[in-house]
């Protein structure tokens, strides 16, 4: 897609961990052509550590100053980017996003989000829980920032569909039809 065009501009996925958001993304920018972008990845490679490590050393405000860094860089157009559970929690980063492109919150019940996620070791908001704990830890994560995902303009249920069919949905919702 060439040009500048309200078509052209990135699509941000958000929503809780687990929702689908890196594997829908990836998905999505190759049947569209464009640029994947994971700004947990992003933030891992300019730290030079993972996520868990910077939690660890910095705590999660050290975490979050690093991910600002990484949303203030993203492209503009041509470009779809899964954006870090909590990155729109600040209203700060959500009006940054809107610069940036729509905003699609990818959603699913906590019970496929742990399924989706399985142990968690990696993730620190949930290590150490056990199933039953992480499936409440993220009902609450997800009720402490509905009313942040709810800033997207479009909301996408994940539960019981394959990455093609999100992405389908995704491209209706865009306008762009869910012909690759």
């Amino acid at each position: 897609m060439a040009g500048s065009s309200e078509r052209d501009r990135c699509v941000l996925l958000t929503g809780p961990m687990g929702a689908g958001k890196s594997r829908v993304g990836r998905a999505l920018a190759s049947a569209l052509g464009w640029k994947f972008v994971d700004t947990d990845v992003s933030v891992e490679k300019a730290a030079g550590m993972k996520i868990a490590e910077i939690f660890a050393r910095e705590g999660e405000t050290g975490f979050r100053n690093r991910e600002r860094a990484v949303l203030e860089s993203l492209p503009e157009q041509g470009a779809v980017i899964a954006l870090g559970g909590g990155a729109v929690v600040a209203e700060e980063n959500r009006v940054l996003l809107r610069s940036k492109g729509t905003l699609v919150w990818l959603d699913a019940r906590p019970e496929t989000l742990v399924e989706r996620i399985g142990e968690a070791a990696e993730r620190p908001l949930l290590a150490g829980l056990d199933r039953a704990a992480r499936i409440a830890k993220l009902a609450a994560l997800r009720d402490s920032r509905a009313v942040a995902y709810a800033t997207a303009v479009h909301h996408i249920e994940t539960d019981g569909r394959s990455a093609d069919e999100v992405c389908a949905a995704i491209r209706t919702a865009l306008g762009a039809g869910a012909a690759a």
